[in-house]
């Protein structure tokens, strides 16, 4: 049944309103970064930019070492996403694929995980990060995160969506578990592989709190600590804030762009199967 242009239109200007207020605070931080330190200190604010300041970005290069925050974020991420993609796509293969005894109650422990707040775990986290000696380390940073019930459970229902005839097949011409997994497998599974890479990168890109907590030397910061730096208590500009605000999320945007396709894709494939 087709519905009425009247609320078409309706629907239309809702879903309108609906992105401008979700788009408007990152347009907002750009407009912020390029304006003047009077600008963007004024009330009531410029709703847009009366002046255009692109020495901002300059002065953020020249008071913190925004690079190597942003490197070290990056390094940070695509370890932690390399990571949990093994240790997810291997858990999961065997949630799906192989019959072994408690596999059931186990999987349900596994998904319970989820449930449990990130801040419960923090606590033990840092000091068994402690006890190792990997405070201030790319260790303390990547080896926590390596490993996710999300990205397993994830991968798993877009496991268990593949025809069982196909392994059945394989393993008449002699393909064992390791090679079904290597080379049939992974292959089929590029979008929610995909998936998780994007999900996983963007969430640790975005972390704050863990990094916060265990570095605490400059060539160890995170960018998303880094960007507090240009607070200072005396005065803040605010244009240099939001200019390093934006080249912090520029990365993360563009990424987002890219891989928001394979993302849905991947989302909504996961989702057909229980």
């Amino acid at each position: 049944m087709k519905k009425p242009k009247a609320a078409q239109g309706l629907l239309f200007l809702a879903l309108s309103a609906a992105a401008v207020m979700v788009l408007y605070p990152v347009v907002y931080s750009f407009f912020m970064a390029v304006m003047s330190p009077e600008e963007a200190s004024a009330y009531p604010p410029s709703v847009i930019p009366q002046s255009f300041r692109p020495e901002n970005f300059r002065e953020v290069f020249e008071i913190i070492p925004i690079a190597t925050f942003i490197g070290n974020t990056f390094l940070v991420s695509a370890m932690v996403m390399a990571g949990q993609l093994v240790t997810a796509s291997l858990a999961a293969y065997a949630f799906a694929q192989m019959n072994f005894k408690g596999k059931g109650i186990m999987f349900s422990l596994f998904v319970a995980t989820m449930m449990v707040p990130w801040e419960v775990t923090m606590i033990p986290n840092y000091l068994t990060v402690r006890s190792l000696g990997w405070l201030d380390s790319y260790q303390g940073l990547t080896v926590p995160f390596l490993a996710t019930a999300f990205g397993t459970f994830l991968l798993r229902q877009f496991f268990m969506q593949l025809p069982k005839e196909l392994f059945e097949a394989a393993k008449i011409d002699g393909c064992g578990h390791i090679r079904y997994f290597l080379f049939h497998m992974l292959p089929l599974s590029r979008p929610a592989l995909g998936t998780l890479a994007v999900y996983s990168f963007l969430n640790m890109y975005n972390s704050y709190l863990w990094p916060l907590l265990i570095t605490n030397s400059k060539p160890m910061r995170t960018v998303q600590i880094g960007i507090s730096m240009l607070e200072f208590q005396e005065s803040t500009s605010w244009n240099l804030v939001f200019a390093g605000i934006s080249l912090a999320i520029l990365p993360s945007l563009l990424l987002l762009v890219f891989g928001l396709k394979q993302l849905v894709r991947g989302m909504s494939a996961g989702a057909l199967k229980g």
